[in-house]
């Protein structure tokens, strides 16, 4: 029996990040890609996208190439996978911004996986601050203002170049995030 698209992006998830640690909760990073594809699953979202999902982070957080994901999960994987990236080697703010720019540009397959990870992403922070309080913050590269400044562009750009109901789950998020001290 052949294994299925799915069955390989989860094991690349789970070899790739290994023992990744969720910097929200120290939780076992591969909850979060996992929660992410459980998300769009649910939705109805086809088999490339939630293989995309599960392995949305490994080519920005892991030594997994490009190369090896077109091998095991095709093109069509690979080209949802890649506006997802960001490129570490830059500042964090032109890494921000160009990442914005990438998604604006990309499948509206990509911008539903990201707005996924981004819901996640925000359901974190919020169960978080639950737990730590205002510490949460420091564990963000550059504090809550900045991470704001980036969830409401990333909220413009959704709203300007696609139409979903998952921009309003996103949106609804946020506004509970920014009210955190």
């Amino acid at each position: 029996m052949e294994t299925s698209l799915i069955e390989k992006a989860a094991h690349i998830m789970v070899t790739a990040h290994g023992d990744q640690k969720r910097k929200t909760n120290n939780a076992p990073y591969i909850l979060h890609p996992m929660m992410v594809a459980f998300k769009l699953q649910e939705l109805g979202f086809e088999p490339k996208v939630i293989a995309a999902a599960l392995v949305h982070d490994v080519l920005e957080d892991t030594k997994f190439t490009a190369e090896q994901l077109e091998k095991e999960l095709g093109k069509e994987v690979l080209e949802l996978v890649l506006p997802l990236s960001e490129d570490k080697s830059l500042e964090w703010e032109d890494r921000k911004a160009k990442h914005v720019e990438s998604i604006k540009n990309a499948p509206a397959d990509a911008k539903a996986v990201s707005v996924t990870d981004k819901i996640h992403n925000l359901e974190s922070l919020i169960a978080g601050h639950a737990e730590m309080g205002p510490e949460i913050w420091q564990k963000f590269n550059r504090g809550k203002e900045k991470k704001m400044w980036f969830e409401n562009e990333m909220l413009k750009m959704y709203k300007s170049t696609w139409s979903h109901p998952l921009i309003n789950k996103y949106e609804k998020l946020l506004r509970q995030a920014e009210a955190l001290d």
